[in-house]
């Protein structure tokens, strides 16, 4: 994953931790596909598995903070060095709350099915944008795992798709509770799980800002598109 290092202790260190962070994406994206799996098929019994890995996400993300902290206090690393590392503690960070955002849309999902009025309403554009949400989760852990910047990039560039998607489901939603105000209060657990979703977008946006971070040394969070194509390349 990263070019070797001077000491093969820290390539060995640095590989382990990377390992432990697409691990941990990994579950997390499986917690987003089972939570919107659990909302096509109205099923509580897999919402709840969601909400029981949320434990596993948060070990892993503790595991992974104590290695990096080993890892600095033993080997005291230079400039460049910290900055990967630091790199990989946001990315870290924002994995674990994907993972709880993963972990709200299963208990709005159990609220909806409660409520009885799911069926009532437009759940399938929902899961257009969580597919969204995830395959932009996915691409940049395969981007993290490669380092690339270009695909970091493109990440960035298609996270209009997801907010675009929320914006038309956001719109949709209030039509249902103008004509019908019996799915007024699903429809509001709706909302909730549509911002869940695109929250996840921006945690995959972050992540991608931070590889930029970690191949090119530039902080891009907030810059404008243009500004970080000529960065990437």
């Amino acid at each position: 994953m990263y070019d070797k290092h001077l000491s093969s202790q820290f390539d060995t260190e640095l590989n382990r931790v990377s390992s432990n962070v697409l691990e941990l994406g990994g579950l997390v994206e499986m917690q987003i596909r089972q939570a919107i799996y659990a909302l096509s098929e109205f099923s509580i019994e897999v919402a709840d598995q969601v909400e029981k890995d949320e434990q596993r996400v948060n070990t892993l993300e503790l595991e992974i903070d104590r290695e990096l902290s080993n890892i600095i206090a033993r080997r005291q690393p230079t400039a460049i060095d910290l900055r990967l590392l630091l790199a990989i503690s946001k990315t870290t960070a924002n994995l674990e709350r994907v993972g709880d955002e993963a972990a709200k849309i299963a208990r709005m999902v159990k609220r909806i099915i409660d409520s009885g009025k799911a069926r009532m309403l437009p759940t399938g554009e929902l899961r257009h944008a969580a597919d969204l949400a995830a395959q932009q989760l996915r691409r940049a852990l395969d981007a993290f795992a490669r380092l690339s910047a270009d695909d970091a990039v493109s990440i960035i560039r298609d996270d209009d798709h997801v907010d675009r998607e929320f914006d038309g489901f956001v719109r949709k939603l209030i039509t249902y509770m103008m004509e019908d105000p019996r799915t007024i209060s699903a429809a509001l657990d709706l909302l909730t799980l549509a911002k869940a979703i695109e929250r996840i977008g921006d945690h995959a946006k972050n992540i991608a800002e931070f590889i930029i971070y970690i191949v090119k040394g530039a902080d891009v969070r907030h810059g404008a598109l243009e500004n970080l194509e000529s960065i990437a390349r």
